[in-house]
């Protein structure tokens, strides 16, 4: 029972934050510009500094672990094409498919990921945490413009994409922090007091920022119907990718409890908002995305709280599937 309570003190600001955006993107009726400063807040400002405190003081051996890269990317691979299958079954078209393929296999990685494994499992965490959000965005952020691409959707021939997905990469404030990161780590650097102080400030705004955000964006999307396919992708997300992840990662080596742990709680995560920004960017989906989030977010609580009390609270299930 103790271990039942902790779990749901550790959860309940979380999705008690979601909730609270929720709350109030439906009582108080703003214009959705609104939140256009709160997400650059977010994307250029605090989550950067958040990203660079996790790295900045990690010894760079923890930060190539490329065996664990592999099999944690794979995982995401894997629930990508499950997901692109499961949609392209249903309409037989593209765009629509690899849209319902990041549904079913982008976690919330950035926003609700890092405080929640930190707060579950400790700093320990913070270097898989890192790895699994950097190699997972690049994986998704490289492959879905490729494919629609493919598909017709990008109205740039091959060699035009390629190099936009590289600018992307190269110039996403997450990717500029985790490289500065990096740079601090192998130098041994450190900031100086004020300017530490303002990381410090800066990224233990990102999590309350973030989960608000999420709520009121979902509060703004009213959900009129549910696709038929929805239930399949919130399944591949929830309860598939995180399997997935457990059973590559025993397969390919012993990671220890707390690297496999953080990185099967990272593919728990409820679908990310990034979804519903990249469905509205292709102007494909955006209904399904919009479901996605909200009937996977709701469905996270009992989920994420199984994988979370399976694993970091009682450890009933190994971390290693084949010791």
């Amino acid at each position: 029972m103790s271990d039942l309570i902790g779990l749901f003190n550790l959860l309940a600001p979380f999705f008690g934050l979601i909730g609270l955006g929720l709350f109030c993107g439906k009582l108080v009726r703003q214009p959705e510009s609104g939140l256009a400063w709160m997400q650059f807040f977010l994307i250029y400002v605090s989550l950067p500094c958040l990203f660079f405190r996790l790295i900045a003081d990690k010894p760079l051996d923890q930060l190539a672990n490329w065996a664990f890269i592999a099999g944690t990317t794979l995982s995401t691979a894997c629930a990508f094409l499950l997901s692109v299958a499961a949609g392209w079954r249903r309409a037989k078209d593209l765009p629509q498919s690899v849209m319902q393929g990041v549904a079913g296999s982008y976690s919330n990685i950035g926003y609700m990921g890092p405080p929640l494994i930190l707060a579950a499992i400790g700093p320990a965490a913070s270097a898989p945490v890192v790895l699994i959000f950097v190699f997972d965005s690049l994986f998704l952020f490289s492959v879905v413009p490729l494919l629609m691409s493919v598909a017709g959707v990008e109205k740039l021939n091959l060699a035009p994409t390629i190099r936009r997905i590289l600018w992307r990469i190269t110039t996403h404030p997450f990717n500029v922090a985790t490289a500065l990161g990096i740079t601090a780590s192998y130098l041994h650097l450190e900031l100086p007091g004020p300017v530490n102080q303002m990381v410090t400030w800066l990224s233990g705004s990102a999590a309350p920022c973030a989960l608000f955000l999420l709520g009121v964006t979902v509060a703004m999307r009213p959900l009129r119907n549910v696709p038929g396919e929805v239930p399949a992708l919130v399944a591949i997300k929830l309860v598939l990718h995180p399997l997935l992840v457990w059973v590559v990662l025993s397969a390919i080596g012993d990671f220890g409890a707390t690297w496999t742990y953080a990185a099967m709680v990272m593919a728990a995560l409820p679908p990310a908002l990034n979804i519903f920004v990249i469905s509205t960017q292709y102007n494909v989906g955006v209904e399904r995305a919009s479901a996605c989030v909200l009937i996977g977010t709701l469905a996270s609580i009992v989920t994420l709280t199984g994988v979370l009390y399976l694993t970091t609270k009682t450890g009933i299930v190994p971390y290693d599937l084949f010791p």
